[in-house]
């Protein structure tokens, strides 16, 4: 079974000396699951091939490790991400076949923005763009990012929305009150960033990207970041209040795709496949944050017909990356 992975990290040279200078000097966790993980971002060659090979995977289309380039001032970030989508590209020119990529772009100058998608898809291949959320607290429903929207719809690419911590003031707010390192895991990874992301989705949709440009293709990660649970209850905002050309559960089936991304859970696939369908589903390991082995293994046992596995493993991601 050919196997394309979506949502799997790395960091460049300049990401470490920028945004991530911290990861340097952070004490190596002695936690399984994060040990060695640095190491791991660093290397786009053999021993990141080898592992691939071990857990049975074919290819991975990497996007830069959150916070990204979304936090900067736009001269760092349009600095960082030229710097970083040249260190890919280079990378993916060795072993095309193994690995793709997704565009790190400055958000925060849209024009830049898209002057930097463009390079990457026509001259290099990539297959779309990745946004870690907010840009210091705006959202992309606001129309000063649109013209990013419109580029990619017009490249025919995807965008994928990676969730980074709330703004400072939904964190003191929400996430405070406990001990630091509760802290920190209730605003990231244990819950904080799924919701993030859930609303900014959200916020796309009621903003009315998608009826502006019907053809735009997002992709998220951790079996839909909690929305497929909500997908029904959305609806009770009608499209009378909302003045959107359709409820928000068409948009939720129509513009969104979503990836496993380290949720190896049966009930939640199982909710996000009744809600969305087998050709929105796509494969993740969230590599290297979790285990492409456990990723694998979790695909193989879920009780889908073996076309179905085939789609979600390799054919759903061909057919919208083109690849």
């Amino acid at each position: 079974m050919r196997t394309i992975t979506l949502e799997e990290h790395y960091v460049s040279p300049s990401y470490l000396e920028g945004p991530g200078k911290g990861m340097l000097t952070r004490p190596q966790s002695s936690n399984d699951r994060m040990s060695g993980v640095l190491e791991r971002l660093q290397d786009l060659d053999s021993k990141r091939i080898a592992e691939m090979d071990e857990a049975g995977i074919d290819m991975q289309i990497l996007s830069l490790n959150s916070p990204g380039v979304e936090q900067l001032d736009s001269f760092e970030a349009i600095d960082i991400a030229k710097k970083t989508n040249d260190f890919l590209a280079s990378a993916i020119a060795k072993n095309p076949t193994r690995f793709g990529g997704f565009a790190t772009i400055p958000t925060s100058a849209p024009d830049k923005a898209v002057e930097e998608l463009e390079r990457m898809v026509k001259e290099y291949g990539f297959k779309g763009a990745i946004v870690n959320g907010h840009n210091r607290g705006r959202y992309l429903d606001d129309k000063f990012f649109w013209p990013i929207f419109e580029c990619a719809e017009k490249l025919n690419v995807p965008i994928y929305i990676h969730p980074t911590q709330p703004p400072k003031a939904v964190v003191d707010a929400y996430y405070s009150g406990f001990d630091p390192g509760v802290n920190f895991m209730f605003a990231n990874a244990g819950w904080g960033w799924h919701i993030e992301t859930a609303i900014h989705v959200l916020r796309l949709v009621l903003g009315g990207v998608f009826d502006r440009y019907p053809k735009l293709q997002v992709i998220i990660g951790h079996m839909g970041e909690s929305l497929p649970f909500m997908l029904s209850r959305v609806d009770i905002m009608t499209p009378e209040l909302t003045k959107l050309q359709h409820p928000i559960s068409y948009y939720l089936r129509e513009n969104l795709h979503y990836t496993f991304s380290g949720f190896n859970f049966n009930s939640t696939f199982l909710d996000l496949f009744m809600q969305v369908g087998i050709d929105r589903i796509m494969f993740s390991a969230d590599y290297p944050y979790a285990s492409m082995k456990e990723a694998y293994k979790f695909l193989e046992q879920l009780p889908i017909s073996d076309e179905d596995r085939e789609r979600i493993a390799h054919s759903n991601a061909e057919k919208l990356l083109k690849i």
